[in-house]
């Protein structure tokens, strides 16, 4: 790899957290860049980095070079189709659809429910109290994993991971949801599959060094042990 790879990520952004993973499965090696999401009204949204960086003002972005890459989805494709190995989709068109679409469960349809923007407008605009928003959170949170768990049950695909004995883009995305839901009071247990397939997720170094606890940015009294 003759240009460096820059990830702009905040330590506690699933979105991001996805990318870690990615990067971390592929043993790329990159620097991190912190963006920190709340302090002073959230960096995200100084002139400078939405002029420069991200003019949607989030993370994650991908500098490769002089190339910026967001959006996490595109991101960890784009990973994979420049470091083939070790694969982040099945060989088969059927087995990437799948994958793809356990990934899109979450990333498409829980995470945009319960992140940071959502959750301040609700507070700002609309006065939301604390309790009301965090019960909007569960709500979705909850509603979709039952989905991901109908999905991954019983099925012949799913196997050590969630599509095959691999990890893939869907284990990218369920594992740092998880961590979201337990930040709101769920229990994981009452998913069973899903329970399984993150211990096995986090039983490998590369899911490890990408905890949100791991992160450099992230802050002492939340370091790992």
């Amino acid at each position: 790899m003759s240009e460096p790879l820059r990830l702009y990520s905040y330590w506690r952004s699933s979105a991001a957290y996805r990318v870690r993973i990615g990067l971390a499965l592929k043993e790329l090696p990159y620097e991190i860049v912190p963006v920190h999401l709340l302090r002073d009204g959230g960096e995200q949204h100084a002139t400078e980095f939405r002029e420069t960086t991200n003019p949607q003002e989030l993370v994650p972005v991908l500098q490769h070079g002089a190339r910026l890459y967001r959006q996490s989805m595109a991101i960890l494709e784009y990973l994979d189709e420049t470091w083939p190995e070790p694969p982040l989709l099945p060989a088969l068109a059927r087995d990437r659809a799948r994958a793809r679409g356990l990934a899109q469960l979450v990333a498409c349809d829980v995470h945009p429910l319960n992140n940071l923007r959502v959750l301040q407008y609700f507070e700002h605009e609309w006065n939301v109290p604390q309790a009301e928003r965090d019960e909007w959170v569960r709500h979705w949170i909850v509603k979709g994993l039952d989905a991901m768990e109908a999905s991954l049950v019983d099925h012949p695909a799913t196997g050590e991971f969630c599509e095959g004995d691999a990890p893939t883009l869907a284990d990218c995305c369920l594992v740092p949801q998880l961590y979201n839901a337990r930040r709101f009071g769920i229990d994981i247990g009452r998913w069973p599959t899903i329970a399984r397939i993150e211990a096995a997720c986090l039983a490998l170094p590369a899911f490890d060094v990408a905890r949100p606890e791991n992160q450099p940015d992230c802050p002492e009294s939340q370091r790992a042990a």
